[in-house]
């Protein structure tokens, strides 16, 4: 049976003919194709103006993104064989980077399934649906993975705020055998215990594993200070490599007392301290009382979320850096990281640069990091690209 026709308006066709996958609802020509004709999850035949097919999408008629491309072929359907093929293939890619079976399996439009996120950790799956059309197949796609991963464990993690914008419930559920009451992984020669049910996002971070790695064979006999450390993800791998001392910081106490636990899990808590203090404070208090680090991890949260919130995501991440600078030791490293996808590279490199004119220090940026080789940046599709950091030395004017 074809899919129903969605018209799109003269000339609102250039993005995905470059390669993009999203239909804004006001791309729609809604005189020949109304957007209350369909339900959420139906799947669609998107049309140009001049009639020629662009593809086949899932449609949600009551969001801004209201359509989403899977396949240029008229005709593809999601269900059980479209979730087979893809993520088979990403599987493969992923084994090709890891030995071992932590990392990000699926990152939504990079492995062709828009909506959709999966971490593996190990026997365990921590599965993001964001939107109607991937929810309304999510049996299909719990049969798939059933099959080609054999896991103990499937958690649908729904307490994504995007969810409800796609009119979806969010309360996380598990879908599939048992959450085990502890849950270790292993990155970067460390392991750690995760929350994969009140953790942040899926319950893990992967998408910095080879800027922590790059960290960790700096951090020797060093003074590190972890900013914003969450469960240690960047502190403990500089530990277990001999940093003389890491001090971690974090405003929740959850946070502080998981990375407590996985210090200990590697048997590092003897080379680590941990503050639970909001980070602007704990910076301010550090630069009076003059304490001076080798290396300082700056690691915040998305400051960013909406285009809207620039002006003051921007100012924030000024003061962070400006304000880490201030407490690094002479000739000391800063790694200098944003998660916000509204913060351009440009933006960052910016903020360092005129932060460090500003207290007169000379600072060169020695290398950048970005997403591990697990969370792949689709080429036509901006929103993909979000992480960037940059490691600089910094020392006395010149």
């Amino acid at each position: 049976m074809a899919h129903p026709e969605l018209f799109l308006k003269k000339n609102e066709d250039k993005r995905l003919r470059k390669g993009h996958l999203w239909v804004f609802s006001n791309e729609v020509d809604t005189q020949r194709s109304p957007l209350n004709q369909f339900e959420p999850g139906d799947m669609v035949k998107v049309i140009a103006s001049d009639g020629q097919i662009l593809g086949s999408a899932y449609i949600n008629p009551g969001t801004l993104v209201c359509a989403r491309i899977l396949s240029r072929k008229p005709s593809a359907k999601l269900g059980e064989k479209m979730f087979a093929i893809r993520i088979a293939r990403a599987l493969a890619l992923r084994e090709r980077f890891y030995s071992k079976p932590y990392y990000r399996l699926i990152f939504g439009e990079s492995d062709g399934l828009p909506g959709l996120v999966i971490d593996r950790f190990a026997d365990v799956l921590s599965v993001q649906i964001t939107t109607a059309g991937i929810d309304r197949q999510k049996e299909p796609l719990l049969a798939v993975l059933i099959e080609l991963l054999q896991p103990k464990a499937i958690l649908l993690k729904n307490d994504n705020p995007q969810r409800t914008l796609e009119g979806l419930p969010t309360e996380s559920v598990c879908a599939y055998g048992t959450i085990p009451e502890q849950l270790i992984i292993e990155e970067n020669n460390a392991q750690f215990q995760i929350d994969i049910v009140a953790g942040q996002k899926t319950g893990w971070f992967y998408d910095h594993r080879s800027s922590r790695a790059q960290l960790a064979q700096l951090a020797q006999e060093k003074t590190v200070l972890d900013l914003f450390s969450y469960s240690g993800a960047w502190g403990i791998p500089a530990a277990l490599n001999n940093a003389q001392q890491v001090t971690c910081v974090d405003a929740s106490a959850s946070a502080i007392a998981l990375a407590k636990q996985n210090a200990h899990l590697n048997n590092v808590s003897d080379r680590m301290q941990f503050v639970q203090s909001d980070v602007f404070e704990y910076l301010k208090q550090a630069r009076l009382e003059k304490k001076r680090f080798d290396i300082v991890i700056l690691d915040p949260p998305a400051l960013i979320k909406r285009k809207k919130d620039f002006k003051s995501g921007y100012e924030a991440y000024r003061r962070l850096n400006h304000l880490a600078l201030q407490v690094l030791a002479k000739d000391g490293i800063l790694i200098s990281a944003s998660c916000s996808y509204h913060l351009s590279k440009a933006n960052l490199h910016e903020i360092l640069r005129s932060s460090a004119r500003h207290i007169d220090r000379s600072l060169s940026i020695v290398a950048t990091g970005g997403q591990a080789p697990d969370h792949p940046i689709h080429p036509s599709i901006s929103e993909t690209e979000y992480l960037k950091t940059y490691f600089c030395a910094v020392s006395e004017t010149l």
